[in-house]
């Protein structure tokens, strides 16, 4: 690939003139050199091992203000295939061969014995500015590497004292130093000088950087930091960086953005970058701006609202992307820059971009003055950025529109453009990339000149001669032009030309400035009119049309908000009068929106920022004195689409729905290509967009939803011209799915009409819950489903009825809510409507099995359930009678019957015998009713013994226990001077108690409660004597008894009963046993001892004895005997256990 090498790759012409300071610099340098090119060989390297094509890398140094440097590399040979190509680079791309010639100065050797290339930097003269990072860039046709170095710069050392005593000189004209006196007033000027100094040391910055750039480089764009900074020579990017970073500026909060955009965003090429603000209103409009152009959405572009944030994506980044980008919400804006990453494969040190190579130069051109010229350069990578020069000075686009000159891009060609030259555009132009330069010459011809040439004046329809001579003889070739086109053509002899002319009405003469020729022969070209006299002539106007962009003939297309200006060229003589009119409206403004504007030969129409009501036909009539004539145009105005209409959700499921609209009103005068769709949560500001690509169908299916959340969703319309305003949202909707199918459908119950069916509910309900069910049924054979109910019923179950009696037909049930109806749960095969036999059977509640006690006064209210068919005849008796209907109500239904008393009674106690009975089958249950209250006072309470300060006191039961078993006994004491109750027992069991701890010398009455199942009674029994405590005369006389034997054989105090049980769920036999010394107990099942059986489960609480059967089953049925043994003997307690499986 050609590439023009820079002017700084070449020896420098001035190498002899700074030859004194590299000398002087030389041998101080050497030393240090060349311990390090040649190490001896039998001593071991200390260095770091060479990597990759570099022998030796730079070293970074420290120098001195003033003093030179030197920077030396080498580079393997034998790692490159042919030359390589040396370029060294300060900061990120400026590359120093910029500067050669001045103090930058370098060096190429080659040792073909080791192939080995030695490249040398010289600095001269080293300056603050110089210090920062370089990098050294080796580069061949397959391999590329670079390596980085630094550059420290200080500040020269100053000797305080040679200072001070060349300022303390001595005054007057003596030799001596001793004589003459001390010129204080010298070393007062002179530190007046060093103030000075400093202080103009300290404005300029450790960068040399004057005050004025600073200024100019804190009001810029971070974008223009480079530009800047390479206009006005500053080397040193990264401290010029960190300084403006440093300077405080005030940040002036901004009302419409909360978050702006990060400085800089960085991005791989090929990759994708999101640009996130944050607005304080999200209903504020927003733009977006590349460069300063609008930015419009597309696949490239895509544009996000999430809440307050607004997110640009910019997918498949390339070169042409890295720009300065800003986005606008009213007034206020911020900007950022995005760099964008060349491919990888070429070490850059410090770089973003791969190096920018010039593909096709700049060429030298040869023009003359008020031509077109077009200078063009193509480089290796699309969108790159380079710059342009004039004469060292750079070509900017803030300066194109006083030099009219222009910048055109296409693709990887990049073109400079001057439609008209002038004498000062002449110059040497250049083009600065990071990875190259190029130069051409715009060379000025002089301008041919015509010698002769003589207006002339002749009749109508007479012959006319023109003749002209220029001064310049190489031209070939000339034309004759009337008002807009060619008369005749002659070639010129001699620099003299002559054309004739049959009518006498062109008023110029022009060479044949179009006509292509060769750059030899002809060094440019000129015009030169001759005026003509016709003599007056008549003729009618002719309205000649032109419409660029027509669709049809004399139609103008336009789009709506752009300008539109409709030039039509008229002839005639005299100069006609032209009107414009719509329809029968005329204008006339030459200033407004809709404007007429008249030139010669030519009358334009203009209507500023086009509106749709501007579209119809136009009429241009143009009169003079020879006649008129009239034209036609008919103006369409294109635009954005109308939103599209009726726009709704016409079913939703899980997590889907259908979304269908009609096609907007208005489609903008194009046709519509298409519609995008965008969906959101009720309540959030984050619209989603569901499409990329143009939807040309209007009916969409939204899927991937959450069931159970309102939605939003609207719609756009797309044509050639844009987008169009969202449509109206739809109503918030919700997608929900029907329920699953019921389960677990049976049939219940049949007879000669009717038909029960239960069944469970469905296993996934969702969201959108269950209203109910409903009952469908078909007659076998028939595929016509008859709903049995046409409200849906909440329980799980329904009776079907009026059904036709033998019939045998099919059920199915469906759950239903507000989504739709499940798929049915059907039964599998067809139920016979007739009414089976079932022998009758009472469902004996397990809390009615035992006495059912209730106290005086409450309601007795049993349900007991039944079963058989058809409907049995039950029969309630007491004791053999039939109850009293004043006290007792019974309801029978067809499954339960119900025995109600209001308010139970003692009388109402007994038991009670229910029979349910079928013709000749009858089934029967006993009810033992117990109706309680409080129990009676006990009787004749008396003190029987007092002794020491201990009272016996004993009394009988009541007369009435209240029909309830007395549970125990409240014993109370009352000193007789206070007659105050205090309880001396709580639930005495026995009917005597000693009642300790009295009081010596008080007298102390006793008193009673009974207490059964209802509580204490009503009145205690109060002891008809007194118990007084002796004061005197205590003695104690031991108490003479005769050990009891309290051993006895095992006896059970409570037998085990016989049970019955239902299967599946937990039973317990109990019994009591009493026995000293405590006796072993064992449980038997059938004779068989139970061991460690995790079944069974055996407690011995104080001689209270339990067996836990978990889960009994029909097996666990049988004799279960339980076995108490000491050694007096031993008991055994047995009961059948009965396991019955429900039906």
């Amino acid at each position: 690939m050609p590439e023009a090498k820079p002017a700084a790759k070449k020896a420098p012409k001035g190498k002899d003139a700074p030859k004194g300071a590299p000398k002087e610099a030389a041998p101080k340098e050497a030393p240090k050199e060349a311990p390090k090119e040649a190490p001896p060989e039998d001593q071991s390297p200390t260095a770091e091992e060479p990597t990759g094509i570099f022998l030796k890398k730079p070293d970074s140094v420290s120098v001195e203000t003033g003093k030179d440097t030197v920077i030396v590399a080498k580079v393997n040979g034998k790692e490159l295939q042919g030359t390589p190509t040396i370029k060294w680079f300060k900061g990120k791309w400026l590359e120093l061969g910029s500067k050669s010639g001045a103090r930058f100065t370098f060096k190429e050797s080659h040792d073909s014995a080791s192939n080995v290339y030695t490249v040398e930097l010289h600095i001269g003269k080293v300056v603050l500015g110089d210090r920062g990072d370089y990098r050294l860039e080796v580069k061949t046709k397959d391999a590329c590497d670079s390596c980085g170095f630094n550059i420290d710069v200080e500040a020269p050392r100053q000797d305080a004292s040679g200072q001070s005593l060349e300022t303390f000189k001595r005054s007057g004209e003596a030799k001596s130093e001793n004589a003459g006196e001390l010129d204080f007033s010298g070393l007062l000027k002179k530190r007046e000088v060093v103030e000075e100094e400093k202080k103009k040391k300290k404005d300029d910055d450790d960068l040399g950087i004057p005050p004025e750039i600073w200024e100019l480089l804190k009001g810029a764009k971070k974008s223009e930091y480079e530009r800047i900074a390479f206009q006005y020579g500053i080397t040193d990017l990264r401290g010029m960086l960190k300084r403006l970073k440093k300077a405080k500026v005030e940040v002036k909060k901004s009302a419409a953005f909360t978050k702006k955009l990060d400085p800089a965003y960085q991005v791989d090429r090929g990759n994708k970058v999101k640009l996130v603000v944050e607005v304080s209103d999200p209903d504020l409009p927003l733009k977006w701006f590349k460069n300063g152009q609008e930015i419009k959405p597309s696949s490239k572009y895509v544009f996000e609202n999430v809440g307050k944030k607004r997110i640009l994506t910019i997918n498949k980044c390339t070169l042409a992307d890295d720009a300065a980008y800003e986005v606008a919400v009213k007034d206020e804006k911020c900007f950022t820059e995005l760099f964008v990453k060349g491919e990888p494969g070429c070490v850059l040190g410090g770089g973003r971009k791969p190096p920018v190579l010039i593909v096709t130069p700049l060429e030298d051109q040869q023009v003359f003055v008020g031509d077109r010229v077009e200078m063009m350069v193509e480089v290796s990578e699309d969108g790159a950025q380079l710059m342009w020069m004039k004469d060292g000075v750079e070509l900017t686009r803030e300066e194109s529109y006083k030099a009219r000159y222009r910048f055109k891009k296409d693709g990887k060609r990049h073109i400079l453009i001057y439609s008209d030259v002038t004498l000062e555009d002449g110059g040497r132009y250049q083009v600065v990339t990071n990875g190259g330069q190029c130069e051409a010459e715009l060379i000025k011809n002089k301008q041919t000149e015509v010698i002769y040439g003589r207006d002339l004046t002749v009749k109508a329809s007479d012959q006319a001669v023109f003749k002209c001579e220029v001064s310049d003889e190489k031209v070939t070739s000339g034309q004759v032009r009337g008002p807009g086109k060619r008369i005749d053509r002659s070639p010129p002899t001699g620099g003299r030309g002559v054309a004739r002319v049959a009518r006498a009405r062109l008023p110029t003469w022009r060479p044949a400035s179009a006509v292509p020729l060769s750059r030899p022969k002809l060094p440019g070209s000129l015009c030169s009119r001759i005026k003509v006299g016709v003599l007056p002539k008549q003729e009618p106007p002719k309205i000649h049309l032109d419409c660029s962009g027509k669709t049809s003939e004399n139609s103008i297309v336009v789009v709506a908000g752009n300008k539109l200006r409709m030039d039509v060229a008229i002839t005639g003589e005299p100069p006609p009068v032209a009107t414009w009119l719509k329809g029968d409206e005329v204008f006339s403004a030459t200033e407004g929106r809709t404007r007429v504007e008249k030139r010669v030969e030519c009358s334009s129409f203009v209507i500023e920022s086009a509106e749709r009501g501007d579209e119809g036909h136009y009429t241009i009539k143009v009169t003079n004195p020879a006649g008129e004539d009239v034209a036609s145009i008919f103006l369409r105005v294109v635009d954005v689409p109308d939103p599209p209409e009726a726009v709704r959700v016409t079913s939703v499921g899980e997590d889907w729905a259908i979304l269908v609209w009609e096609p907007p009103k208005y489609d903008g005068g194009q046709p519509v290509t298409g519609y995008l769709l965008e969906r959101k949560k009720k309540g959030s500001q984050r619209w989603m967009k569901l499409n990329f690509e143009v939807f040309t169908e209007t009916t969409y299916e939204s899927t991937k939803m959450i069931e159970g959340v309102l939605y939003e969703m609207r719609v756009f319309a797309v044509n050639a011209i844009g987008v169009s305003q969202p449509s109206m949202n739809t109503k918030p909707f919700m997608p929900i799915a029907p329920t699953s199918e019921p389960l677990h459908l049976v049939v219940d119950d049949v007879t000669d009409t009717t038909t029960t069916l239960k069944w469970r509910p469905p296993n996934r309900i969702g969201a959108g819950g269950i209203d109910g069910y409903l009952v469908e049924y078909c007659l076998e054979g028939s595929e016509e489903w008859v709903p049995a109910n046409t409200e849906p019923v909440e329980r799980c179950g329904f009776t079907v009825k009026d059904l036709p009696t033998g019939a045998r037909i099919l059920f199915r049930v469906v759950g239903v809510n507000i989504a739709g109806r499940s798929e049915p749960a059907t039964l599998a095969q067809p139920v016979t409507i007739r009414e089976i036999a079932e022998p009758p059977k009472i469902r004996l509640p397990r809390h009615l099995r035992q006495t059912y006690i209730r106290k005086v006064g409450e309601a007795l209210n049993l349900v007991i359930p039944f079963q058989g068919k058809p409907r049995p005849q039950v029969v309630w008796t007491k004791g053999g009678a039939p109850l009293d209907t004043s006290r007792v109500n019974v309801r029978t239904s067809d499954f339960d019957t119900v025995f109600f008393v209001r308010q139970a009674a003692r009388s109402d106690s007994g038991e009670y015998e229910l029979k349910v009975q079928i013709e000749n089958m009858q089934d029967s249950a006993t009810i033992r009713i117990r109706v309680v209250e409080k129990a009676g006072p006990p009787v004749n309470v008396m003190v029987k013994e007092v002794w020491g300060t201990n009272a016996l006191v004993e009394w009988q039961p009541p007369k009435d226990d209240g029909n309830s078993e007395v549970t125990g006994y409240l014993v109370q004491k009352a000193d007789k001077k206070t007659m105050e109750w205090f309880n001396v027992y709580e639930r005495n069991r026995h009917t005597s108690c000693t009642v300790s701890e009295l009081i010596i010398g008080n007298e102390y009455y006793f008193r009673v409660f009974t207490e059964n199942i209802c509580g204490l009674s009503d009145s205690p029994g109060v002891s008809k004597n007194t118990a007084r405590i002796l004061k005197t005369g205590i003695t104690l006389k031991p108490f003479e008894y005769q050990e009891h034997d309290f051993r006895m054989p095992p006896k059970f105090l409570t037998p085990l009963i016989d049970r019955v049980v239902v299967a599946g769920y937990a039973a317990a036999l109990n019994c009591a046993v009493r026995g000293y010394p405590k006796p072993k107990v064992s449980w038997m099942k059938n004779k068989m001892e139970i061991r460690e059986d995790p079944k069974f489960l055996m407690t011995n609480h104080q001689g209270v004895l339990t067996l836990n059967i978990r889960r009994p089953s029909p097996f666990d049925a049988g004799t279960y005997t339980c076995r108490a043994v000491n050694e007096l003997g031993e008991a055994l307690a047995e009961c059948k256990l009965d396991v019955r499986v429900p039906q």
